[in-house]
């Protein structure tokens, strides 16, 4: 058990960010930030619905130029670490190309010891990202009228 929290200690906090093609697993993000000295886990998902201004969505297309968005993703992580200095560990993961109704286009998870500091960065954190990450969507329509 000591080991354990030694190794925390020793342990830098950590930043993850990741674009990528394949389905997102929620889990998985998790297991990036989870800590035995936090007593919270915030998580945002960001899924495809069925339906966008009255018309019916198949699914919706991403597209990125992943150096700058990494880079701008970096930004944001780096205001959080000085907005909310209790932060330990935070992922950034947004998918690109197809993401079908129900699954996740992103998903942000971000530690802390207290639920008010994480839940606040996450909040921060995906509204940020909307605003100026270059990560454009393009929504798909279906061609069947009801």
């Amino acid at each position: 058990m000591m080991d354990a929290a030694m190794e925390e200690k020793n342990k830098e906090p950590s930043d993850f960010i990741r674009l990528c093609t394949e389905k997102l697993s929620t889990e998985e993000v998790l297991q990036l930030v989870v800590s035995p000295s936090c007593g919270a886990v915030s998580i945002f998902v960001g899924t495809t619905r069925n339906n966008f201004e009255g018309k019916k969505v198949v699914h919706l297309e991403y597209e990125a130029y992943v150096p700058m968005a990494e880079m701008e993703i970096k930004k944001i992580l780096t205001d959080i670490r000085q907005k909310w200095p209790s932060i330990r560990d935070m992922a950034v993961c947004h998918r690109l190309g197809s993401v079908p109704v129900t699954e996740a286009s992103v998903v942000i998870a971000i530690s802390s010891p207290h639920r008010e500091d994480s839940l606040d960065a996450v909040k921060y954190c995906i509204n940020s990202l909307k605003a100026t990450v270059p990560i454009w969507k393009k929504v798909k329509y279906s061609t069947y009228i009801m």
